[in-house]
């Protein structure tokens, strides 16, 4: 499985999402799965924490949906799963890339009962990078159905203009409220939503102006993913707009992108930020 089909490539431009079944290895979704626990407990096989950690055990409300973001520093499970190779390469053919690399990975744990996460734009949340542009591919380490709050998207929403950061992201009221007020504003009046039903390992990927969230978890199951979010393998910092969390990765004086903090998945020419393989194994 090199990149997608030509017919893929169709399908993720006309309808800015591409589902592809057994993506990701079993073997490596039931050893991503299995670090969901002590992960939110705090404890981290690699000896770092990640960058934003949104729900701890004991401390945090068992109604919310549960969230780390670079868990690929924290855990090698994770990091086998959100840095592979072909990732880059499906991201980079998809977007018509020279290459990609990672922004920030999501683990993502919905248990039974957990709230809904708001439709949004991921492309709203990079105004730090140039070009303010990203690509993410969202693995199911569960098997997922629509009434277990599965991730949601638009069909030809990545058409629509950028919207702008939505009201409330984590367990809002109403999760769509951000996306009928942006239809409206895009002159579409039927909002095509599609709930993503896939077997454990199965993949979406999807443009980052392509508009998703989910709803509750109304089933007896977790929902647990990883998800990869990547950006051109030639982005930049942005030289005067930060990040509140991720710029501080960034060099005085420079906006180039540090390997250390955002590896290379792939590039056209054949590239990977060469300590991976190491860090990996």
């Amino acid at each position: 499985m090199q990149g997608p089909t030509d017919s893929q490539l169709q399908r993720f431009q006309e309808d800015g999402f591409l589902v592809v079944e057994d993506f990701l290895e079993r073997e490596l979704a039931e050893a991503a799965a299995a670090r969901f626990e002590p992960l939110f407990r705090g404890e981290f096989e690699a000896g770092l924490q990640p960058d934003e950690w949104n729900w701890r055990e004991g401390c945090d409300d068992p109604s919310l949906t549960r969230q780390i973001c670079n868990g690929w520093k924290a855990d090698r499970a994770v990091a086998r799963a959100v840095l592979a190779e072909k990732v880059g390469r499906w991201i980079t053919a998809l977007m018509d890339w020279p290459g990609a690399r990672i922004n920030q990975d999501n683990v993502i744990w919905k248990p039974p009962g957990a709230k809904a996460l708001g439709f949004h734009q991921d492309d709203s949340y990079q105004d730090w990078i140039v070009p303010q542009a990203m690509s993410t591919c969202w693995m199911a380490l569960d098997d997922t159905s629509a009434a277990g709050g599965t991730i949601e998207y638009v069909r030809g929403s990545h058409l629509w203009d950028l919207y702008g950061k939505i009201a409330q992201f984590h367990a809002p009221d109403d999760e769509r409220s951000d996306l009928r007020k942006a239809a409206e504003a895009a002159g579409i009046t039927e909002i095509d939503v599609v709930p993503i039903e896939v077997a454990r390992g199965g993949a979406v990927f999807h443009h980052g102006r392509t508009w998703h969230g989910s709803g509750p978890n109304r089933g007896e199951r977790p929902r647990r993913s990883v998800v990869s979010h990547c950006m051109r393998s030639d982005a930049e910092h942005h030289p005067t707009i930060r990040s509140a969390v991720y710029s501080r990765y960034k060099r005085v004086g420079e906006t180039r992108m540090e390997e250390s903090f955002f590896p290379i998945l792939w590039t056209r020419d054949g590239y990977r930020s060469p300590w991976i393989e190491a860090y990996l194994a």
